[in-house]
């Protein structure tokens, strides 16, 4: 097992009140080599709290969040995050921006592991293209070819495409899926969108709010490319759609409503 969470609570204390939000209670999950796994659910659900705990911008009020068989104290090189926000440097322009990121490695090696993963993104010829002459999916794409850059042994990607138009969104996909292929890094991937994650995961987990904790998860063994239409696909929708609208009802939703959730069939 390459990571885990064991019985992993989380409080965030306001300062002023002193009262605490419980943003996850009792999340035990495992992440194993080669995994994609992907965290969906409702907002509020503690998805971005379990990936920073993984990447270890978070430390946990109870329980322990574990690495390679030792817990997770803080940040490392081995445990590479994509944000939803591109994060880039404005002063630097695209290869300086990946290079930036392999200090670990020689001075003179830094250039040529930057080019080759500008190479594996695609964007070997905006090299010398600085971030403000790029697109948001050419942001988006500098943003991982820096991560994989650090060579880390688990990807953490916040809804790392959830600003991106549909078309550059479903590109991008495409894109990591066939890094991760390539690489098989492990990954773990948080989006709303219950399509994206049938569309890439080997795993989805689904998470409830109020406080946060592991709600379902289904293993998906369907081969790539899969069809998001075919029978298959279409009633393991249907069955994540469902448990997804249970447990928004369970946390304050109102059961006549209408709750509104990405990638939702009739």
């Amino acid at each position: 097992m390459l990571a885990s969470l064991r019985n992993v609570s989380k409080v965030f204390t306001n300062p002023r009140s002193g009262k605490g939000l419980v943003a996850l209670n009792d999340v035990s999950l495992e992440v194993g080599q080669g995994d994609f796994l992907c965290l969906i659910g409702p907002s509020g659900c503690g998805k971005s709290t379990t990936l920073n705990l993984l990447a270890g911008f978070e430390l946990p009020s109870d329980g322990e969040v574990v690495f390679k068989g030792g817990p997770i104290t803080g940040p490392s090189p081995e445990r590479g995050v994509v944000f939803q926000e591109f994060s880039l440097y404005p002063w630097m322009n695209v290869l300086q921006n990946v290079a930036f990121s392999v200090r670990k490695a020689r001075k003179e090696d830094r250039e040529e592991i930057a080019r080759k993963h500008l190479g594996m993104v695609g964007l070997l010829d905006f090299a010398h293209a600085m971030p403000n002459e790029l697109s948001g999916g050419m942001k988006q794409r500098v943003a991982i070819a820096r991560t994989l850059a650090m060579d880390p042994d688990l990807l953490l990607m916040d809804e790392p495409f959830g600003s991106l138009d549909e078309q550059t969104r479903r590109k991008l996909d495409n894109e990591v899926l066939s890094l991760w292929e390539g690489q098989r890094k492990t990954v773990v991937f948080v989006t709303h969108s219950i399509e994206e994650a049938l569309m890439l995961g080997t795993r989805v987990v689904l998470m409830s709010a109020s406080p946060g904790r592991i709600n379902r998860e289904w293993r998906i063994d369907f081969p790539w490319p899969r069809d998001p239409l075919s029978p298959e696909m279409t009633a393991l929708k249907k069955d994540i759609v469902k448990s997804l609208q249970v447990c928004s009802c369970a946390n304050g939703a109102p059961k006549g409503g209408f709750i509104a959730i990405e990638g939702m069939i009739e």
